[in-house]
């Protein structure tokens, strides 16, 4: 079992899962706002309290502790549990497509708030909650890229040149075809992010690894992270790039030896293979860059 302190993390990303204050929760519950503040700050709730929480949340006690695989059906519980885990981490291995949020540049921020409003249907029933989600999960994103900045942990991305060049030719959008978009602009803004990722590769900041993968990639995003004493793997169905997607799926995050080393294993094995440095830049250039140009 996890320590309190993860205990409180955890129950402070899946209340906001859930779109709750502390007041709300606090009411819900039946304990004074002031108690939440103590249990998300790593105060020891009873267990039976604990257990009226997580029914209240719509998560599993066990999920709640920590004991075994954290199951997570909401992206803002998702990307508050990954800033959670960057706070502290050594080193982050990433394989989220098309590229990696943290290494993406403030234009992308700027865009993100739109191209995930797109990727929400005008007939689903939770839309007006929904967008409510976006303002949140923006916020709990800009504070990861901070974080992240300030910090600088070692970062290894695995980039798919197949989702680089999707992403070029399809721009940086949430739907296909939607009314509202100049389809010009956002391929734009998509090529400036491919060439970003070029600029990275040709400059090897301190810290930063990027590896093309030319290869067949897994269809799951995942994330490795670890630090001294431990490390931790979170497998989402969560996109925030073009066709993103913050409503449908079940996140994990496991700390099991097992599955951080069968996903390790296959990390080494991808980026072993990989495109690095000048040459992988000169392949994205020739390729996906050329590529889109030319259309």
């Amino acid at each position: 079992m996890s320590s309190t302190a993860d205990v409180g993390r955890r129950l402070r990303a899946f209340r906001m899962g859930a779109g709750l204050t502390p007041e709300d929760l606090a009411a819900k519950a039946g304990v004074s706002r002031a108690a939440i503040y103590r249990y998300e700050s790593g105060k020891p709730p009873k267990v039976d309290t604990l257990g009226k929480i997580a029914d209240l949340l719509g998560v599993s006690l066990p999920t709640l502790l920590g004991v075994g695989i954290e199951y997570v059906a909401s992206a803002v519980s998702f990307f508050e549990r990954m800033r959670q885990l960057e706070e502290d981490v050594d080193q982050i291995t990433v394989m989220f497509g098309p590229i990696s949020y943290l290494l993406t540049t403030d234009r992308y921020d700027e865009l993100l708030p739109k191209v995930l409003d797109e990727s929400i249907p005008e007939d689903v029933g939770d839309r007006k909650a929904a967008i409510r989600e976006i303002g949140a999960l923006m916020d709990i994103l800009k504070t990861r890229k901070e974080t992240f900045r300030r910090r600088t942990p070692s970062i290894v991305s695995l980039v798919s040149a197949a989702e680089l060049d999707e992403f070029g030719r399809v721009g940086f959008v949430g739907a296909h075809n939607h009314p509202s978009v100049n389809l010009a602009e956002r391929q734009k803004a998509a090529r400036d992010e491919i060439e970003h990722i070029v600029h990275m590769l040709r400059e090897q900041p301190i810290g930063v690894q990027i590896g093309v993968v030319i290869d067949s990639m897994p269809g799951a995003s995942f994330q490795i992270f670890k630090r001294a004493d431990k490390a931790q793997v979170a497998v989402s169905p969560f996109r925030l790039g073009a066709f993103a997607n913050i409503r449908v799926g079940v996140a994990t995050i496991t700390a099991a030896a097992e599955a951080v080393q069968l996903y390790g294993g296959m990390t080494d094995r991808l980026w072993r293979k990989s495109l690095k440095g000048d040459q992988a830049a000169d392949f994205i250039e020739k390729t996906v860059l050329k590529n889109g140009a030319a259309a």
